[in-house]
């Protein structure tokens, strides 16, 4: 039971991932409050994990837009006070948003998509970080997306947001070094969810003929479990992680469960981040001093 009473807040938990997170910090003893844009929606998969729930344990279920500050704020503290505190924060609403190339999509839909993605992550890390300051804990998990370390052409929005996503979620770490709040970004892998869906209706024209073809073969092969991403979260909300920050960890491909052994060797090195490509990392020399 890696989160024994624990409180942990999940965003776009209506299905999914965020869902499949709930479940699992759920399994693990966590009291969890989830939330989503659609009420009706949101309140059904909280009766749904309330009949999991163990004997204490509690099931919050809150309609809320993360892009709006309003609405972070009081999400916050209704999950501070129907809880009785927080100590984990799963940042994992997210949309596609308009697909097609940068000049041709609608402005609002590319607009929407960052503050959904990227604006629904900076907001409720500020709503919680307060309260994890003067507890002096916290654990803060940021959900990033093939957008974010490789060029995602007819999907600007995703890719920029995502990226954006990753570097604050660095920039955010540096902020907290010295305190015992962690914040890390997880990379789930190829899932076969709505996203995926959204993006086969849409069309090759639309999407692309080669994004089109691959979405097709993830669609039929079942695609990257959800369990993993769902696994590596919980991971990194837990005691377990203590010591690791601000790094990008992908959920299929990195041996995650091993980095508690290698925490020393992570601090030291810029494993697991963005960085820029110079010629000398290719074993070029372009005459850089």
């Amino acid at each position: 039971m890696k989160l024994q009473g624990k409180k942990i807040l999940v965003t776009g938990a209506s299905q999914g991932l965020g869902l499949a997170v709930a479940e699992r910090c759920l399994g693990e003893g966590a009291d969890v409050a989830v939330c989503a844009r659609t009420r009706e929606t949101i309140e059904r998969v909280g009766a749904s994990l309330a009949q999991r729930a163990g004997q204490g344990q509690r099931v919050l279920a809150t309609a809320a837009d993360v892009s709006r500050a309003e609405e972070v704020e009081a999400l916050v503290a209704r999950v501070r006070r129907e809880l009785g505190g927080l100590d984990g924060l799963v940042n994992n609403a997210g949309i596609y948003g308009p697909k097609g190339l940068t000049e041709e999509v609608d402005w609002a839909d590319w607009a929407k998509a960052v503050e959904i993605n990227l604006f629904g992550t900076v907001l409720p890390c500020r709503a919680v970080l307060p309260g994890f300051r003067a507890q002096g804990s916290g654990k803060i998990v940021n959900l990033s997306g093939g957008g974010a370390t490789a060029p995602l052409p007819r999907f600007s929005a995703y890719a920029a947001s995502k990226a954006a996503v990753v570097r604050f979620t660095e920039t955010l770490a540096e902020e907290l070094r010295g305190t015992p709040i962690q914040v890390n970004a997880v990379a789930p892998g190829a899932l076969n969810t709505r996203l995926l869906d959204e993006a086969i209706a849409a069309g090759p024209d639309k999407v692309g003929q080669g994004f089109y073809d691959r979405a097709l073969k993830q669609k039929a092969d079942g695609g990257a479990p959800l369990e993993k991403g769902a696994a590596l979260t919980t991971f990194l909300l837990s005691s377990e992680s203590d010591g690791i920050q601000g790094r990008l960890l992908s959920a299929v491909w990195d041996p995650w469960a091993d980095l508690p052994g290698r925490r020393r060797e992570l601090e030291e090195s810029d494993i697991y981040t963005l960085r820029r490509i110079v010629p000398k990392d290719r074993g070029r020399n372009w005459g850089e001093p």
